[in-house]
């Protein structure tokens, strides 16, 4: 017993911890991350493989379809095209971070699952997230601008996504008044 407290007051070794290492910062859905590997790794990547946040999807290496959006200070980006240096400072929301704390559904994920706009389901993130930064820009968006979305959906969910993305924007309007 003695030795033992002798050895936790009294080191035997010069262990120096090691300083910490410089990364590149940033939040998602609102919490607050570090990465320090490679700088170059993309987004898409480091949202899948490291935080194991994986309703962002891999749409191709050039972001095409809009199954890898995310919302990167409140706007659509690529996440398979955006590096991890890019990212250093902002503030990233993937679709598990639309629905509040509590669980309860973001009025566009309800809306969604209201008009049955989901399909097979890999598009739908994308969707969601390219809908968000659209009812952003314009809160009452017309058929032209919901056309003008980067998305595909290859089960042909285009005209129920159309009525969620119109039927999202009536809830949150509603919500403000």
């Amino acid at each position: 017993m003695a030795q033992a407290q002798a050895l936790a007051t009294h080191p035997t070794s010069n262990i120096t911890p090691e300083k910490v290492r410089e990364g590149i910062e940033l939040e998602i859905n609102g919490r607050q991350f570090r990465h320090t590997g490679d700088a170059d790794m993309p987004l898409l990547w480091y949202l899948r493989d490291v935080l194991r946040l994986t309703g962002t999807k891999y749409g191709g290496e050039h972001g095409l379809g809009g199954a890898d959006l995310v919302l990167v200070n409140n706007k659509a980006v690529s996440a398979i095209t955006l590096p991890m240096h890019q990212v250093s400072g902002k503030k990233v929301t993937t679709v598990e971070g639309l629905a509040a704390v509590d669980g309860k559904l973001h009025p566009l994920q309800q809306a969604f699952v209201d008009e049955d706009a989901i399909g097979c389901g890999y598009c739908t993130p994308g969707w969601l997230i390219a809908s968000l930064d659209l009812l952003n820009r314009h809160p009452h968006p017309g058929d032209n601008e919901i056309e003008q979305l980067p998305n595909l959906c290859r089960c042909g969910c285009q005209t129920r996504v159309r009525r969620a993305i119109k039927r999202a924007a009536a809830a949150i309007d509603g919500g403000r008044a």
